[in-house]
């Protein structure tokens, strides 16, 4: 099966709903306009169709290994990788100074889709890397900033970032690491931490690990934790590389899924203390990590987006090709490709109209973060940032919950053959589950969404999102179309359903946090569900609008077709969500402890 990237569909999203040409006009983006992203994302195809997407089902059978210390990528991805690294992918949004190229993350969230889609195992390389150098742009030194940097950038270097320890996994607070400073201003690591994604490999001459330590005397909790550059190799004066640092891979774990990407378990300062240099200040590591971990998690994000697209792409060739039994409507006298069967339709629906919502959202979101890093009004980049904040927990935590249910769809859509592993539908499955775990469980995600982005600022941003969604009902319930007139009805039946659900969280999280937070998962789905639903209600506005002048009949025509799919079968979930949560939270925490 070849990937087929859906640059068509990332460009109409582009310009049409993430405000290309707007995100263009912005300072130090000029350049950027449509017919920049269209050849950039035409380039990324290309190598993601042809070098990267066949190192995937290749990387599964045979995943990286670990012998002696050292971990070796599986066959072809370092290959893979250097073009990568060539192609100037790795800098494509980080800032010229350092060698990147500038451009808007509106941009680079499409082109990381693609190499998502063609190979998750590998993609997650330079995923870490970019929130190494997202964390050294925010709270580097000027020399780590120049020692670092530009290296990660041109590929030569790749990037890590260490939090997790056997003790300390969603609990940062427990983090024992500990780091002891030294008369020269460097400071000894010493600790174990686990879960480092490309912590250790082969593709690339040194690997900048970013890594969470309590300098000694520090104060308890996460009001004690640094941030410190540890490089596997010691980097000379020269920029030239020195002496092995005192970290070293002691194991890489067998996984369920994204196999071909190595695991490591890091030891720190087993002979004598690795060497790491401070990033910032003292005490606020937590707070430079996290600049990390927003750009992974959207990042993880858009992965759920990735692998749901190569799930659909494979499921509809496979019902294209597969027969088996007579249509239901008698239209045909013999056996026919299951694509003629009505629930397989349903199923390739649902994985398309899914697929297609989350990517809308996520495009939107990057573009409010292009705004809030540089148009030249103060109020306005506060209110995108606002917006963009409040979508990272949703783009995270509702596209990789999506993904689980459309890569268990190819599956089923593959019947049987779907649980053979020749196949390759199993692999999407498998490979997603990480998403809704690592960077943040999706419970984590939620309690996220909740506390800080709707309880802390009293819903206001909630329901100045909520103002903007009646804005497009109106522009529906205008319409003279009967798909118009439809999606206004859903949508507005979810948005009344969001905001009832603000109003319950703001009333009650003090007073009754357990009711509150029983239904957080549920509160990120029916929020994210809302979003995707309505931007592909303003995506059936820009298509009727087109067919309505003769353009592009047969892809408008899509649009307007999945869009109305959407509002029937997944936004009409929200108001049952409404009800879990904001009437069902005492039968989730009514069972006595010891009835379990």
């Amino acid at each position: 099966m070849t990937y087929r990237a859906p640059v068509k569909d990332m460009l109409f999203v582009m310009k049409e709903l993430a405000g290309l040409e707007a995100v263009a006009q912005l300072p130090g983006f000029e350049d950027a306009g449509l017919e920049t992203a269209a050849a950039v994302l035409d380039e990324c195809a290309k190598l993601n169709e042809d070098v990267v997407a066949p190192t995937n089902w290749e990387g599964d059978k045979a995943p990286s290994y670990f012998h002696d210390g050292q971990v070796t990528a599986s066959a072809g991805f370092k290959e893979a990788f250097r073009q990568f690294a060539a192609g100037g992918w790795q800098g494509l949004h980080h800032p010229v100074d350092f060698g990147g190229q500038g451009l808007p993350k509106l941009i680079h969230a499409a082109c990381v889709e693609m190499i998502n889609s063609a190979n998750m195992s590998l993609a997650l390389c330079p995923l870490l890397t970019d929130g190494a150098i997202e964390a050294l742009l925010t709270a580097g030194t000027d020399e780590q900033k120049t020692t670092f940097i530009p290296k990660m950038i041109d590929g030569s270097w790749t990037g890590t970032m260490n939090l997790t320890e056997p003790q300390a996994g969603s609990d940062l607070a427990a983090v024992r690491s500990r780091a002891e400073p030294q008369p020269d201003g460097t400071y000894k690591l010493f600790g174990t931490k686990i879960f480092i994604t490309w912590g250790e490999h082969d593709m690339a001459e040194n690997i900048v690990h970013l890594v969470l330590a309590r300098v000694t005397g520090a104060p308890e909790g996460v009001k004690g934790i640094s941030l410190f550059v540890v490089p596997k190799f010691m980097v000379n004066a020269d920029g030239s590389l020195g002496a092995r640092n005192d970290v070293h891979c002691v194991s890489i774990e067998h996984k369920m899924g994204i196999k071909a990407s190595p695991t490591a378990v890091l030891q720190y300062g087993d002979h004598g203390g690795a060497i790491g240099t401070l990033v910032g200040q003292e005490n606020r590591g937590l707070e430079y990590m996290f600049v990390m971990m927003n750009a992974a998690r959207f990042g993880v994000g858009t992965q759920g987006i990735a692998v749901a697209e190569r799930a659909y792409q494979k499921a509809v060739q496979y019902a294209r090709d597969r027969v088996q039994s007579r249509p239901v409507d008698g239209s045909m006298s013999v056996a026919a490709p299951i694509i003629h069967h009505p629930d397989v339709k349903r199923m390739l629906m649902t994985m398309r109209a899914s697929t297609e919502g989350c990517r809308a959202m996520a495009l939107v979101a990057a573009a409010a973060q292009d705004a809030a890093h540089a148009h030249p009004d103060a109020e306005v980049r506060k209110q995108n940032q606002a917006f963009y904040e409040f979508m990272v927990p949703l783009v995270k935590g509702y596209s990789t919950e999506m993904s689980l249910e459309v890569t268990s769809l190819g599956v089923q859509v593959h019947g049987g053959m779907g649980f053979i592993e020749e196949t390759g539908a199993a692999q999407y499955y498998r490979d997603a589950k990480i998403l809704t775990i690592y960077e943040g469980t999706t419970a984590i995600q939620a309690n996220d969404l909740i506390g800080r982005k709707t309880a802390r600022d009293g819903g206001a941003t909630a329901k100045a999102i909520a103002a903007q969604i009646v804005a497009t009902e109106n522009a529906l319930s205008a319409h003279s179309s009967q798909n118009a007139r439809a999606m206004h009805k859903r949508l507005q039946a979810a948005r009344v359903a969001f905001e009832e659900v603000v109003g319950f969280i703001v009333g009650q999280a003090r007073s009754h946090p357990n009711d509150v937070y029983a239904g957080s998962v549920p509160y990120l789905m029916l929020t994210g569900n809302l979003m995707a639903g309505w931007q592909l209600a303003r995506a059936m506005l820009v298509a009727l609008e087109q067919l309505a002048a003769g353009s592009d009949a047969a892809f408008m025509q899509a649009k307007v077709t999945t869009a109305r799919f959407y509002a029937d079968h997944i936004l009409t979930r929200a108001p049952g969500m409404r009800d879990a949560i904001v009437e069902g939270s005492n039968s989730v925490n009514a069972l006595a402890l010891d009835a379990y």
